[in-house]
């Protein structure tokens, strides 16, 4: 069977997208998810996108780690495919749809960037040496010294794997602050097992940490991601945090088709 597939990037997040509107993608394959996504044996990419129907919302978004299994919520993939769901003529510059994490609207800007609304934040727990939160998937946050030598994956692979988390695990970002506004951040993610170029929901989740920890008390924080730039911003009342959106570049990238 010949597989049509889109590939996009948001600052470097790729993602294999496909059309499922027709219910045809055989979705308990892992094997299969997982060959797409190898860069060497199959299309590449962090992870595996499904645009499905859905009854109550513009569509629905099914995303798998590109170990095969379905996760949770990936922002700069869910940014990929509003824009892929435009390219399908499925939306506009306006929408909402349906993930594992809930309800989510978006909107398209003149300049292309793709602007993301993510779940509201409530609970933010800190320890000595870290902050851990929700913000549709499970992140740990760490300041470091020297993040561009930091070896991300052995440490996040230590941090992920360890007792702290225990066998659901986490992602792990590690945080350098540029200015009272401006973070860089290296995130080793979950199911992908490796460091990654960008992680949306990491950068959400770095943006809403530094500010519970006092390092801003801006409400519109620019991440910088090894693959771009992403910027977060919310609202802040009483510890929580609602109308977080993530916004940044979300980019087709090239079009095939694969036998599967």
């Amino acid at each position: 069977m010949q597989l049509e597939f889109y590939k996009y990037q948001g600052t470097g997040n790729d993602f294999v997208m496909i059309d499922n509107r027709s219910d045809f993608f055989p979705k308990e394959n892992t094997q299969l998810i997982a060959h797409l996504c190898d860069r060497r044996f199959g299309i590449g990419g962090d992870g595996l996108i499904l645009l499905e129907n859905d009854t109550t919302t513009d569509f629905k978004m099914v995303y798998y780690n590109s170990d095969g299994n379905q996760s949770s919520m990936c922002g700069n993939g869910g940014r990929c495919l509003v824009a892929f769901a435009k390219k399908l003529n499925v939306i506009q510059n306006d929408t909402t749809f349906i993930a594992t994490d809930g309800l989510h609207h978006a909107t398209i800007e003149d300049d292309g960037l793709v602007s993301l609304q993510m779940i509201d934040v409530a609970e933010v727990k800190v320890s000595s040496d870290h902050v851990f939160l929700n913000t549709g998937s499970p992140h740990h946050v760490q300041l470091v010294d020297d993040l561009e030598n930091y070896n991300i994956k052995e440490n996040g692979a230590a941090i992920r794997y360890g007792d702290l988390y225990g066998k659901a695990g986490s992602n792990i970002n590690f945080v350098k602050q540029i200015d009272d506004t401006t973070f860089s951040l290296r995130t080793y993610e979950r199911g992908v097992e490796d460091e990654t170029l960008s992680c949306g929901t990491g950068a959400t989740a770095v943006a809403i940490a530094m500010n519970v920890l006092g390092k801003t008390d801006a409400s519109s924080i620019d991440l910088n991601v090894e693959g771009g730039k992403l910027v977060v911003s919310f609202d802040k009342k009483e510890g929580q945090f609602t109308h977080v959106f993530l916004k940044g570049p979300a980019e087709f990238v090239f079009k095939g088709t694969i036998e599967i």
